[in-house]
């Protein structure tokens, strides 16, 4: 009996292990003709590929060496950049509390208040940060305004869908207590929900500030000042080391902003 019990666990072991198989084949068959479909839709072609390369080449031999003189007339628009960032993810985060709030089941447990909220949060991060910039610089005219309204729908758009999510997942056992002690809305949110997000609210805006110096870089291509501006003038008139010189600037603010905001993250999470 115990041969035979053997045997059957081992037959069943075997078709579940089968099945996986089946099933990992069967995925990866669909992926490859869902890739096969989607690059015939946008006319891929490897061989157009191929023949580019040489241009390709070419670009990046008359890209080096960068023009390292012209460090010194695009040192203000970087900083214009970098206010831009700041200011944009500054506003979009303030921004974002009361819509990830609103937007909680948890803490607002009516559908009337969660899915107008969400509705809302989900339009604004619909629209591209590049649309935004090019909507407000038909409002507001060329220069970095309308780049720090751009970047903050899109700060907003971001920490508000992290930190709802965060709020979602929190202990309910602080909650659970205030309430029992009859605790109002209000110390409810600022005693049970704040301390447990705060350190995920942090990160999430560090992170959301990096990713606009890049977004805040690429602005200035519809006129939303900064450092996109002079990315425009030096491909137009293709001045290719000055483009090379702006990429490497740009990079170096980068890798700087990346390194301080990983080690402040590593320290509050």
């Amino acid at each position: 009996m115990k041969t035979v019990q053997v045997k059957q666990n081992k037959t069943v072991h075997y078709n579940k292990m089968s099945s996986k198989k089946v099933k990992h084949i069967l995925t990866f068959i669909l992926l490859l003709l869902f890739i096969y479909l989607s690059g015939k839709q946008v006319e891929f072609s490897l061989s157009s590929l191929a023949t580019g390369l040489p241009n390709m080449g070419d670009l990046i031999v008359q890209m080096v060496p960068p023009n390292w003189a012209y460090f010194s007339n695009i040192t203000a628009p970087i900083l214009d950049t970098l206010r831009m960032a700041v200011l944009g993810t500054t506003f979009g985060a303030l921004l974002a509390i009361p819509i990830a709030l609103l937007s909680a089941r948890n803490i607002f447990q009516t559908k009337l208040i969660t899915i107008p909220a969400r509705f809302v949060l989900n339009l604004i991060r619909t629209i591209p940060d590049l649309l935004l910039a090019a909507i407000f610089v038909a409002i507001f005219g060329i220069g970095p305004i309308p780049g720090v309204f751009a970047l903050t729908g899109f700060s907003l758009g971001i920490i508000a869908k992290l930190i709802y999510e965060s709020i979602e997942s929190i202990d309910k056992g602080p909650l659970e207590a205030m309430t029992a002690v009859g605790a109002n809305k209000v110390k409810w949110i600022m005693f049970g929900v704040i301390p447990q997000v705060l350190p995920q609210y942090i990160s999430f805006v560090l992170y959301t500030f990096e990713v606009n110096v890049r977004a805040a870089a690429v602005l200035g291509l519809v006129g939303a000042g900064g450092i996109g501006l002079f990315y425009e003038q030096t491909l137009g008139f293709f001045e290719y080391d000055k483009t090379s010189s702006l990429i490497v600037y740009t990079l170096i603010v980068v890798l700087i902003i990346d390194y301080i905001s990983t080690k402040t993250r590593e320290k509050l999470v």
